[in-house]
C-alpha cells in the first residue's frame, strides 16, 4: 500500500497560485526573452543583446527619418545611448521602459517595417541591470528616471533644456545575472557595422569611432572579402525593400549574411533559404544547365536583406526568420526573393557578359573539384564509419546541437543543445581528465595523437587522405555545411606551452582552411586552464597568470604551497571539473572585420618569411620581463585590494 502524501505536498488551494509582475518573471526568465545569458565570450551572449534591444529603438526612429546619428559609450561596464530621433513622450517615459506590452510599434502606421514589435526590449534591459538610466528630451523639456533591477528608484520632475531632441539611456548588466561578464570590442564592432550596412548615411559613433556606411551592403561585402581573391566584382542589386550583393571567392563553404528590418539573422530563416534556392535557379536558367547547387554556392559570399512588414521571427532574440510571407496577403517569401533575382540578377549578367563568363568558370572549377574528391571521399566516408563503430579518438555525449528537441520540456532539451560543446585535446593524460570531469550530456571530448598536419595551401583532398582530419570532420559533421554541426562550441584544450600554442594553431589553420564558417559564426573557442594553484590548508585559488598568483600569495600570507601547472594531464578529474562548468574560461577565435583568411594564414602559417622573421623578433619578449611586468601588476592590484 502506497504511504500517503506529505500534507504540504499534497495541498493546492489558492495560495499554491502565485503572478510573477513582469520584472521577477523577466529575471527568474531571462531565457526567454534575450535567449542565453553567457560571460561575453560568444556574439549571442545576453549582454550584446541587451545592447542591440536599445540600439534597436535607435535605429527604427532613424528608418522612420528621425535621427541619423547615435551615440554609444562603453564605460567599464556601463553602457549608455543616445539618439537624435522624436525621444519618447515625456509622460510615458516610466511606462515605456517599465511596463510589458507599452510601446508605439503596435500601430504599424508609426512603426511599419520595425524590429521590435512586442514591446519587451527596453523592458528587459531595464529589469536584468542593477543600475538603469533613461533620458528623454523633447521641444526643449527633458525627463529622467533610474530604476535598480527593474524597480522605479526616482523619477524626476520635467525641467527644460537646450539639448536636441532625443532618446538616452544608460545601463549596467546585473553581474547576479551575467556571471564574470565582460564585452569584447570586436561582436560590438560587428554589430555597429551591420547597422550601418542597412542604414546608408547613419552615423554611430563609439567610443570616439565614428561608423558609417555609403553603399550598404556593397561596403559590406567589401570589408568581408579579399577583394584581390574574388572571381568577379561584386555584384550589388537593390529593389523595393529588397537588396541583394554577392560574388565568390576562393575560399571553402558559404558565406551568406542576412537581415530583416535591420536585424542580423545569424541563423538564417525563410529569406536566406529563399536566396539560396533563387541564385540556384536563376543561374542554372540563365546558363541553361542542371548545375549541382553545391557547386553554385560553393566559395558563395553574399548579403541579403530584406524589410517584412510585423516580421515573425523563431525566438525573442530575433536570430532567425520564420515569416513565409512579406506582409499579410502578400507575395511569399520564396516567391518575393526567387522573382527579384529571376529578373535582376538575370538582367544584370545578360549586361555583363564578363562577370557572367567569370562565374560560369567558377562553379565548372567546384564541379571538377568535387568530381576528383568523389573517389577518395567514398572511400575515406567507409573508413570513418568503421572507425566509428569505435572510434577511441571520441567520447560522445548524449544530446547533439543538431538534433530535433523532443518531449515534453522542449526548452530544457534547447538549451542542453545551445550547451553542446566537444573538447579537442593532445594526447591520452589530457583526454583522460577532461572526459573523467565533463558532463556526459552535453560535452564530448575528441583526442588528437599528436601535432596535426600544417594543411595550409593544400586542397580538400587531405582532409579525407588524413585519417585523424577525416574522423574530426566526422565527429563534427560539418562535411556539407554548417546545417549538421553536433556541437555549438569547438574548443581547443592543448597545454600552455610551446607546444600546446603549435597544435592551436595547426587546428586553427585546419578550420580556417577548409571550414572557415565555423569560425566567422563564433563556434570555435580556447580553453583557458589555470597556470599555479596557490593553497594553504584553509584555502585553495587557482591562477591563470604570474598577476593572479601574486594576488593569491598575498591573500593567504605565510608560505603557501605553490604548483605549476606544465600540462592538463596535471590537473586531476576533481579540479578539472570547475574549470570546465559553468564558470569554464573560454577564449573565442574571433576574425576582426577586414581581415582576409588567406592572407592571414600566408603571414603565419605559409612559407617563412623576413615580415614574419621581423615581427617574431619585434614581439619577442622574455619570461623575465613578463615576471618583472607581472609582477608590478599584482602588487597594484593587490594595494587596491587590502585598501578595499
Amino acid at each position: 500500500m502506497a504511504e500517503p502524501q506529505n500534507k504540504q505536498q499534497a495541498e493546492y488551494t489558492e495560495d499554491s497560485i502565485r503572478s510573477l509582475d513582469w520584472r521577477e518573471h523577466i529575471r527568474l526568465r531571462p531565457g526567454m526573452y534575450i535567449g542565453k545569458l553567457g560571460d561575453g565570450a560568444a556574439p549571442d551572449d545576453g549582454i550584446y543583446v541587451l545592447v542591440k534591444e536599445v540600439m534597436d529603438n535607435c535605429i527604427d526612429e532613424h528608418t522612420m527619418g528621425h535621427g541619423k546619428v547615435i551615440d554609444l559609450a562603453l564605460d567599464g561596464k556601463t553602457v549608455t545611448i543616445r539618439d537624435y530621433g522624436r525621444g519618447i513622450p515625456l509622460g510615458k517615459l516610466v511606462d515605456v521602459v517599465s511596463k510589458i506590452n507599452t510601446g508605439a510599434k503596435y500601430d504599424s502606421k508609426a512603426f511599419q517595417k520595425s524590429v521590435g514589435l512586442n514591446g519587451v526590449g527596453t523592458k528587459a534591459v531595464n529589469a536584468l541591470s542593477s543600475y538603469f538610466k533613461v533620458q528623454s528630451v523633447r521641444d526643449g523639456k527633458l525627463k529622467v528616471a533610474e530604476f535598480e533591477k527593474g524597480d522605479l528608484i526616482k523619477e524626476h520632475k520635467e525641467v527644460s533644456t537646450d539639448e536636441p531632441n532625443g532618446t538616452l539611456v544608460s545601463f549596467v548588466a546585473d553581474d547576479t545575472i551575467f556571471r564574470n561578464y565582460h564585452y569584447i570590442y570586436e561582436y560590438i564592432d560587428n554589430q555597429l557595422w551591420n547597422y550601418c550596412y542597412l542604414n546608408a548615411g547613419l552615423i554611430i559613433n563609439f567610443n570616439n569611432k565614428k561608423y558609417v556606411s555609403k553603399n550598404g551592403l556593397l561596403d559590406l561585402l567589401r570589408r568581408k572579402a579579399n577583394e584581390d581573391e574574388l572571381r568577379y566584382p561584386i555584384i550589388h542589386l537593390k529593389g523595393e525593400d529588397i537588396e541583394i550583393a554577392v560574388t565568390h571567392n576562393n575560399d571553402y563553404g558559404e558565406d551568406i549574411f542576412s537581415f530583416v528590418n535591420g536585424q542580423y539573422t545569424t541563423q538564417g530563416g525563410t529569406h536566406q533559404q529563399a536566396f539560396r534556392e533563387g541564385f540556384v535557379k536563376t543561374l542554372r536558367e540563365f546558363f541553361k544547365k542542371d548545375y549541382d547547387a553545391a557547386d553554385i554556392r560553393q566559395s558563395i559570399v553574399a548579403a541579403v536583406s530584406v524589410r517584412v512588414q510585423e516580421p515573425v521571427f523563431e525566438s525573442q532574440t530575433k536570430t532567425k526568420l520564420g515569416s513565409q510571407y512579406v506582409f499579410e496577403g502578400g507575395p511569399s517569401m520564396k516567391n518575393f526573393v526567387g522573382d527579384f533575382l529571376s529578373k535582376e540578377l538575370d538582367n544584370f549578367l545578360h549586361r555583363n557578359p564578363q562577370v557572367a563568363e567569370a562565374l560560369k568558370k567558377r562553379i565548372e572549377q567546384s564541379e571538377k573539384e568535387r568530381k576528383e574528391l568523389s573517389g577518395i571521399r567514398k572511400l575515406a566516408n567507409e573508413r570513418a564509419k568503421k572507425a566509428n563503430l569505435h572510434n577511441k579518438k571520441l567520447r560522445d555525449c548524449r544530446f547533439h546541437y543538431n538534433d530535433e528537441p523532443t518531449g515534453k520540456d522542449k526548452e530544457a532539451v534547447l538549451e542542453k543543445q545551445k550547451g553542446t560543446t566537444i573538447f579537442i585535446t593532445e594526447g591520452d593524460s589530457a583526454s583522460g581528465s577532461i572526459t573523467k570531469a565533463r558532463q556526459v550530456e552535453s560535452q564530448a571530448v575528441f583526442s588528437l595523437r599528436g601535432k596535426p598536419l600544417n594543411c595550409f595551401g593544400l586542397t580538400k583532398k587531405v582532409v579525407y587522405e588524413n585519417e585523424e582530419f577525416n574522423l574530426l570532420q566526422h565527429a563534427l559533421n560539418i562535411e556539407d555545411g554548417l546545417e549538421g554541426l553536433r556541437y555549438n562550441k569547438v574548443v581547443i584544450a592543448t597545454d600552455a606551452d610551446v607546444d600546446g600554442m603549435h597544435i592551436r594553431l595547426l587546428l586553427m589553420t585546419f578550420f580556417l582552411q577548409f571550414f572557415p564558417d565555423l569560425v566567422k559564426k563564433g563556434h570555435v573557442y580556447i580553453l583557458e586552464t589555470p597556470l599555479f594553484r596557490v593553497r594553504n590548508k584553509q584555502t585553495t585559488h587557482y591562477c591563470y597568470d604570474e598577476a593572479e598568483k601574486q594576488v593569491a600569495i598575498k591573500k593567504l600570507g605565510g608560505k603557501p604551497e605553490i604548483t605549476r601547472f606544465k600540462g592538463l594531464g596535471e590537473i586531476s578529474p576533481d579540479e578539472f571539473e570547475r574549470f570546465i562548468s559553468a564558470d569554464m574560461r573560454l577564449q573565442p577565435v574571433i576574425l576582426e572585420q577586414g581581415e582576409h583568411i588567406q592572407q592571414l594564414l600566408e603571414y603565419y602559417m605559409g612559407k617563412n618569411t623576413m615580415d614574419r622573421q621581423e615581427f617574431i623578433i619585434n614581439n619577442l619578449r622574455v619570461e623575465l620581463d613578463l615576471i618583472e611586468e607581472n609582477s608590478a601588476a599584482a602588487e597594484a592590484t593587490a594595494t587596491a585590494a587590502a585598501g578595499k
